[in-house]
Formats: structure tokens, C-alpha cells, sequence
């Protein structure tokens, strides 16, 4: 159509508006959004004073591909973001279901403990628990440090076998 530079922008539209659709669901692989990015064209395209232009069709076109490109980047950010979301919650996730592991591992480390004969238990959380060294603990147990060694390493089993035995 050569007689473009006297038609009005309607026309212009109308003449030229099942190319640009195509063209928009060509570059947007049939998005739905082509629709209205042709439509967003068309009204902006509508405010412009076709007479002063060199080439109308050429310009409308540069502001439909406008449109499809910032439309294009809109997406993009969008996916990050659906990403970065996902991530997260399956961080948080994670996170919870340690946290639920470490308490339930907790709870049946306390069970095991609480299981141990009274002198291998306080044996037991002398060391662990108050950081004593094996001799500190046989001078305030009143034994020695060979039996501190044996406490030590009964409850340790003891506790190792607990936990293995629920997972």
C-alpha cells in the first residue's frame, strides 16, 4: 500500500492489522498476551500525527515490537522471581524438616540417656554436657578414670544404637 502517507491512523491500522497480529504470535509463539499487545499498539499508534511521519507502518510497527520486547522482559522477571520463590520455600522446607529431624534426633538422644544406669548417665553428661575432662570427672565421681572410659564408651553405644535403631 503506497498511498499510506494520506491515510488516517485507523486506516492505516485496519490495513496492516492481521500482518501485525501474525507478527506479534510469531514473536510470542502464540502467547495470549499477542492480542493485546497488537490492541496496546493500535491505541498508542492512534495518538500519533501519522502526516509528520516519514513512514507510518514502519513506526507502528517499532511500537509494536516495543511492546513484545518490554513484554518479553516483563516475563522474564516474572519466571526469576517464580524461581527465586520456589527456592525459597524449598529452603524453607528443607529448613523445616531439619529442624523437625534434629528435634525428633534430640528427643530420642534425651530417651537414651535417660535409659543409661545412673553413674554411666552422669558419666555421661559430666563430659557432654559440662565439658569435663575424663580425669575431672573420675576425681568427682570418686573412680577412675579407667571406669570414666568405660562409662563413656557404654553410653555412647547405648545412644548410637538408639538412634540408629528409629533412623
Amino acid at each position: 500500500m503506497s498511498d499510506t502517507f494520506s491515510l488516517t491512523p485507523s486506516r492505516i491500522i485496519e490495513a496492516h492489522y492481521d500482518e501485525l497480529r501474525r507478527f506479534t504470535r510469531r514473536r510470542l509463539h502464540g502467547a495470549p498476551a499477542a492480542e493485546d499487545l497488537v490492541q496496546e499498539a493500535c491505541l498508542r499508534f492512534t495518538r500519533v500525527e501519522t502526516a509528520t511521519l516519514a513512514n507510518p507502518r514502519a513506526f507502528l510497527y517499532r511500537i509494536l515490537s516495543n511492546l513484545v520486547v518490554d513484554h518479553q522482559r516483563q516475563q522474564q522477571r516474572e519466571r526469576a522471581i517464580a524461581i527465586e520463590t520456589e527456592a525459597d520455600l524449598v529452603d524453607e522446607t528443607a529448613d523445616a524438616e531439619r529442624a523437625i529431624i534434629s528435634r525428633e534426633r534430640l528427643l530420642l538422644l534425651t530417651r537414651a540417656v535417660e535409659e543409661l544406669p545412673p553413674r554411666c548417665r552422669e558419666c555421661f553428661v559430666l563430659r557432654r554436657f559440662d565439658d569435663l575432662s575424663q580425669e575431672e570427672i573420675a576425681q568427682r565421681m570418686g573412680i577412675s578414670r579407667n571406669m570414666v572410659e568405660k562409662h563413656l564408651r557404654a553410653a555412647a553405644l547405648h545412644c548410637m544404637k538408639r538412634l540408629s535403631e528409629n533412623g
